[in-house]
C-alpha cells in the first residue's frame, strides 16, 4: 500500500505564515516541517519503505515507525489515504 493525499487536498507553501500547509475543502491544517517532508513524497507510488529511504538521504536517524505515526496522524485527519 502506498499513501497519497486525498482528493481535493494540496500540499503548499504558505509565504505568509512561512511554513507548509495543507489545503482541503474543509479548511487548512498547518504543518510542521517533518510533516510537510513527509508529504511531499506521498504521490500514491511511494511505499513507505521508499518515503523513509528518501527522507534519509535528508536527514539522519530516519525511522520507518516515526514515518507510519506521522501517516497515521495524518489519515486521522482525513487528509491522505491509502491506496
Amino acid at each position: 500500500m502506498t499513501p497519497r493525499l486525498r482528493r481535493g487536498v494540496r500540499l503548499t507553501y504558505d509565504r505568509t505564515r512561512q511554513t507548509h500547509v495543507l489545503l482541503f475543502p474543509e479548511g487548512v491544517l498547518v504543518t510542521n516541517p517533518t510533516a510537510a517532508a513527509v508529504l511531499e513524497l506521498c504521490d500514491g507510488e511511494r511505499t513507505v519503505p521508499d518515503i523513509v529511504a528518501a527522507l534519509g538521504t535528508r536527514y539522519a536517524g530516519v525511522r520507518e515507525a516515526d514515518v507510519d505515526d506521522v501517516l497515521a496522524r495524518l489519515v486521522d485527519r482525513q487528509v491522505v489515504e491509502w491506496t
